[in-house]
């Protein structure tokens, strides 16, 4: 089973989550810390929204901080984040060689829905894994165990193609191959991505030549 992560690996998506990051701060008159952009920018939603609140002693509820979120992204996700390079190559070459597929993301449901419906992707997946609905982050290497269990898979048989270093980290210590992808929002911690990965790229289309996960 190969699994994909989505922001950051198949859509170029991240950068929308800084814009959305800065605007809510902004509106409220506080000031974007990087102790805060690390910190939401490595949670699954429900936690990084108590964290908003606790950090910036707001008054909204968590609930209502991921409402907003949720709506200052949807558009981007259903109308302008495009796929990543090579992307759409690679899926149609693993379908083709009928490698089961299915999407990880610790996104919110349906904001990844929104994209992957935009983009025309359900049909190369058995499934969408999101990491919020086992209430633990995606840097917690029991994620992918319940990933691998809910696909009939062992995590030995199971590749992750994923962005960020710490989930890179945390599927490699669940027994997962581990296919590092390079994204800009990550570009200072490369060296770690490279670490924590079986392989590496710079861009998906790089597994295009000859099998994909051949060299893993």
């Amino acid at each position: 089973m190969i699994f994909f992560d989505l922001d950051g690996t198949l859509i170029d998506s991240n950068g929308v989550w800084l814009q959305v990051d800065r605007a809510f701060v902004a509106k409220r008159g506080l000031t974007l810390t990087p102790e805060y952009s690390y910190t939401v920018g490595h949670s699954i939603f429900p936690l990084a929204a108590r964290f908003t609140k606790e950090y910036y002693h707001l008054s909204e509820s968590p609930e209502e901080i991921m409402e907003e979120w949720r709506s200052m992204a949807y558009d981007a996700y259903a109308s302008t984040i495009p796929l990543k390079p090579g992307v759409q190559a690679l899926l149609d070459q693993l379908q083709r060689e009928g490698q089961a597929m299915a999407l990880l993301t610790a996104g919110l449901p349906e904001l990844a829905k929104a994209a992957v419906a935009r983009h025309r992707l359900s049909h190369y997946f058995e499934g969408l894994f999101f990491a919020q609905d086992t209430g633990l982050e995606k840097r917690d290497p029991e994620v992918y165990r319940i990933a691998a269990q809910q696909f009939g898979a062992s995590p030995g048989d199971c590749i992750l193609v994923e962005d960020a270093p710490h989930n890179c980290e945390a599927a490699r210590r669940a027994g997962y191959t581990v296919v590092g992808v390079y994204d800009d929002f990550y570009a200072e911690q490369w060296d770690k991505v490279v670490q924590n990965s079986h392989r590496a790229v710079k861009s998906l289309s790089e597994l295009l030549l000859g099998p994909p996960f051949s060299s893993v």
